[in-house]
């Protein structure tokens, strides 16, 4: 999927005079792109808009205004749409109970090995990772994953820990805007 470039962002302040105008434009591309396997994990598919939005947000929220700071928030975010044929994801993993959420996050400490996008074929493509995200004896509940789909629409999302075993099919709004994204690139 191609970045988002510079001169496709809006300066702090104007962004701001037209946030009411652009969040619901964004919010309306990330629903279909949301994807709850389960009761824990939640998948937001990243496409040029989301990030676009991402990075609006952070220069409102941290008023950035330098250009080597704007970079850096477009570099560190674009890395999220991952490269041609693959697609980007921030997975949340959400257990409100924070004595729950410490174990859960120790016992899983495997889990981005046993993610998985399933495609038409039954294959199940695993994710590239960020491995400093997986500490030595807790995982963080936010991840930052690549599915190499080769271009190929997923049907399914899910997970094969052994103490977490769950799969959801893909809607046809999910799998369309997925497909849209693949066809970016």
């Amino acid at each position: 999927m191609k970045p988002v470039l510079r001169n496709e962002l809006l300066d702090h302040v104007t962004y701001t005079e037209k946030r009411d105008e652009l969040r619901p434009l964004a919010m309306a591309a990330k629903a279909p792109r949301r994807v709850e396997v389960g009761d824990a994990l939640v998948f937001l598919f990243e496409n040029q808009d989301t990030v676009r939005y991402q990075v609006q947000e952070m220069m409102r929220v941290e008023r950035i205004v330098k250009e080597k700071d704007i970079e850096h928030e477009l570099e560190t975010y674009n890395e999220l749409l991952g490269g041609p044929g693959e697609l980007g994801s921030t997975l949340l993993i959400g257990i409100d109970d924070e004595a729950e959420r410490d174990v859960k996050l120790n016992a899983w400490l495997q889990l981005p090995k046993h993610l998985y996008a399933k495609l038409p074929d039954g294959t199940r493509v695993r994710p590239v990772y960020d491995e400093r995200q997986v500490g030595e004896t807790r995982l963080s509940s936010v991840q930052y994953l690549r599915f190499p789909v080769g271009g190929v629409t997923p049907v399914a999302m899910g997970s094969d820990l052994p103490e977490h075993t769950v799969e959801v099919a893909l809607t046809d709004e999910q799998r369309a805007a997925l497909e849209a994204d693949l066809r970016e690139d």
